[in-house]
């Protein structure tokens, strides 16, 4: 008997082959009747013999292409309608949007041997791509994805792509970036002052020829500028850094090969699949240490064991990579905090005392996108940046929603800055837009709220924020005009705590550890060093570090040796000035110390915290390994590398039984002391402090049971040497342990922990 099936399939079903997928399997099976995308996915009506629409279902889900992934899969059987042939329709737009945007992929292996074979037409050419790679969210400006509706619908597609797009057959059939040398984009050398130098291979061949010279290359990627120079090149290197204003915070490597990075780091095999997968973030690897390696300029990572490596992932890169063969540098086009430049003539104007040439190209770029940044821990990847290649692929939240049938959007924390929109289970987070310090970082994020909102199309009321009143993010929402405007307000660690507890789905009790630098806290303090007993997803502030005081509030952020100076302050109160300390000595004048004790002693712009954060900074400071910073987290990485992991000891501590329970760091600091007076290498200090820190989760965790799960987060939890302690030390202990993979365990991942606490505990009242 002849039915007729409908199916509405969502997900990432856009961008990927699917309608021609679906189209070919049709007609292999003799059905007739339509695909066609719409704004909510792909819906598909045919007609066929029951048991031949049966095989039909089965099929389309185990045989969809290798990007596409299927969230919702519904369908039903109705009266046939007498449909003669099966055919590919004109997408349709809904009142409601919720097809997923498929992140920019990296060029696929049938495009690579494409591009490099002389006989082929698109041999060498740099905007190469298919159904199965490209870029897709730096071209889109509206859904459904449509050619019509992304960057490239000023090219008009010559006859041979257009045949190409419109056989269902090839590998490019709806391919919507399609192009070829004859009618897509192309690229361009240019001076300083935008003069042409020369025009498509010979403007490669040509900025090959000036990276081997040593020159500073501002290239026009897929997502934004990068600048590129040869790695190395010490003087080269060097002058970047200088140009850039950065002074030691480590560059983004690009290397040829695999072959070329398995010469200078130690590779396993998940780090082997990341650097290789099609979303290719940056990955941080450990350097080899053998005498003979030749590693890149000291300058490009300084005094700093990892690299920052990725492989080429668009076409135009794998053109320079494969004329060069060396790993160069390929970070951000931008001036330090700044975002990234998208558009050639903006990168004139901002990148013109920074770069040499620009090697751009006329594919307009719809919004900035960054290099992803990854690491395997425990032989899981973790992202501690996420943009390129994931971004804005959906997390699925399922525990405990309230808000299924509204729009939420949260626009996360002052660093790291993302922002994330919830539709039903699917949270859409966006690319990292980063700190929002200076106006063009604020005008970006201004436009990522408004282009989630056009794009998904929502005219969401319910807005999610943190609770800090001087955050960017924050005073942007109450400043808002809208008089239907709903604001959930979520505490910076709170909101940690649940985007690793949802990310992970921990439905059982849990015990949240969450450290980090800055977050403003419940009491009107600064928290950092904070534990969250969860039941039934309500929050109970369980523990915290013991508080000090941050003598010129910011500008202790900027300088560990305050931090420093508060602690010992903290033990010794006014009997300071007669210990004997070399560390005041040597960092301190003798006016610096009268100012800093009496704005301690008076509580003079002095803030209190309990941030792990700042007492990392404060460590570093005291082995003299770091007193004033040059960009985030630099004091606490310089210990993480100092660390000496044979070393198994640990220093004392006191827990005070408190609500919430107070953990004292002074025995910490005061055995640290003692080791500073006996010389005690600094590896041994740093190791035996970390291990420390590990033993006080370890002590709480017992002391609320083990069918409790241990989850970490915020920013602490990126240093590799602790997080894996910990780990190691609950899991001996028979403790479940949850940590971030998908979502970043820094701010990166604020906006979707406010996303999960909102649907949570709206209008519950927080236990302090």
């Amino acid at each position: 008997m002849r039915q007729r099936i409908k199916l509405e399939i969502k997900g990432a079903v856009q961008g990927v082959g699917f309608r021609p997928f679906v189209y070919r399997l049709a007609n292999e099976l003799n059905l007739n009747g339509y695909v066609l995308n719409s704004t909510i996915g792909v819906i598909i009506e045919c007609e066929g013999e029951r048991k031949i629409l049966e095989i039909f279902i089965d099929r389309i889900k185990s045989e969809k292409p290798k990007l596409a992934f299927i969230s919702s899969f519904e369908y039903s059987f109705l009266e046939p309608k007498g449909y003669e042939t099966f055919e590919i329709l004109h997408s349709r737009y809904e009142a409601e949007t919720v097809a997923f945007i498929l992140p920019d992929i990296s060029t696929c292996p049938d495009c690579l041997k494409e591009m490099f074979d002389p006989k082929d037409r698109r041999y060498m050419y740099p905007f190469i791509n298919c159904t199965n790679c490209g870029p897709r969210y730096s071209i889109i400006e509206s859904l459904p994805y449509d050619r019509s509706n992304t960057t490239m619908k000023k090219f008009q597609m010559c006859s041979k792509c257009r045949e190409e797009y419109n056989n269902p057959n090839d590998r490019r059939y709806h391919a919507q970036p399609i192009a070829c040398p004859e009618c897509g984009p192309h690229v361009e050398l240019w001076d300083r002052e935008g003069n042409v130098l020369s025009k498509k291979h010979d403007a490669i061949e040509e900025t090959v020829e000036l990276i081997k010279k040593g020159k500073i290359i501002a290239l026009k990627g897929i997502g934004g500028f990068q600048l590129l120079v040869d790695s190395y090149n010490d003087e080269a290197v060097k002058k970047l850094r200088e140009r850039k204003h950065r002074i030691d915070k480590p560059f983004a490597l690009m290397f040829p090969n695999l072959d070329s990075v398995y010469q200078v780091c130690n590779l396993e095999l998940a780090e082997e699949r990341l650097l290789l997968s099609p979303e290719a973030p940056i990955v941080l690897l450990k350097r080899k240490s053998t005498p003979n390696t030749k590693q890149p300029s000291t300058y490009v990572a300084p005094e700093n064991p990892y690299l920052g490596i990725m492989l080429p992932y668009s076409p135009l890169h794998h053109i320079i990579m494969n004329e060069l063969n060396i790993p160069i540098v390929a970070t951000s086009g931008n001036i330090s905090e700044e975002p990234m430049c998208i558009d050639e003539l903006e990168a004139l104007d901002r990148l013109q005392n920074i770069a040499d040439f620009f090697l751009v190209h006329n594919r307009p770029i719809a919004r900035y996108v960054d290099d992803s940044v990854a690491r395997v821990i425990k032989g899981k990847v973790m992202m501690l940046r996420r943009a390129r290649g994931y971004a804005p692929f959906p997390i699925e939240f399922e525990e405990n929603i309230r808000f299924d049938d509204k729009t939420l959007l949260a626009v996360g924390g002052q660093l790291k800055n993302t922002i994330a929109l919830q539709k039903g289970k699917n949270v859409f987070i966006s690319q990292h837009i980063g700190d929002l310090s200076n106006e063009k970082a604020i005008n970006s994020f201004k436009k990522a709220v408004k282009e989630f909102q056009e794009i998904y199309k929502s005219d969401s009321s319910i807005f999610i924020c943190d609770l800090h009143p001087d955050y960017f993010s924050t005073q942007f929402v109450n400043s808002l005009n809208n008089e239907n405007k709903k604001v959930i307000y979520i505490q910076h660690h709170i909101a940690h705590a649940a985007s690793c507890i949802a990310e992970n789905q921990v439905k059982n009790n849990a015990l949240a550890v969450v450290w980090d630098g800055t977050g403003f806290g419940l009491d009107g303090t600064i928290w950092g060093g904070e534990f969250f007993l969860v039941k039934n997803f309500h929050f109970e502030h369980f523990a915290s570090f013991r508080k000090f005081s941050l003598p010129g509030g910011e500008q202790a952020i900027k300088e560990p040796r305050r931090s420093a100076l508060s602690l010992l302050w903290e033990i010794y109160r006014k009997e300071l000035s007669n210990v004997k300390i070399p560390f005041l000595e040597l960092n301190f004048s003798h006016n610096e110390l009268r100012i800093f004790t009496q704005m301690l002693e008076n509580n003079l712009n002095t803030p209190r915290t309990s941030s792990v954060g700042r007492i990392f900074d404060a460590v570093a400071s005291l082995v003299n390994l770091c007193h004033r910073i040059n960009f985030e987290g630099q004091a606490a990485m310089m210990l993480e590398f100092t660390a000496n992991s044979h070393i198994n000891e640990n220093y004392p501590f006191e827990i005070e039984k408190a609500q919430p329970i107070i953990i004292d760091w002074q025995p910490i600091i005061e055995g640290i002391l003692e080791d500073i007076k006996s010389d005690t290498e600094v590896g041994r200090i740093s190791a035996k402090f970390h291990n420390t820190l590990s033993e006080i989760i370890l002590k709480l965790a017992k002391l609320v049971g083990n069918e409790t799960t241990i989850v970490l987060s915020g920013g602490c939890f990126q240093n590799a040497y602790l997080l894996e302690r910990t780990i190691n030390r609950l899991e001996e202990n028979q403790f479940k342990v949850a940590w971030h993979q998908r979502v970043p365990p820094n701010d990166g991942g604020i906006s979707f922990g406010q996303i999960a606490s909102a649907n949570w505990f709206f209008n519950d009242k927080f236990e302090t």
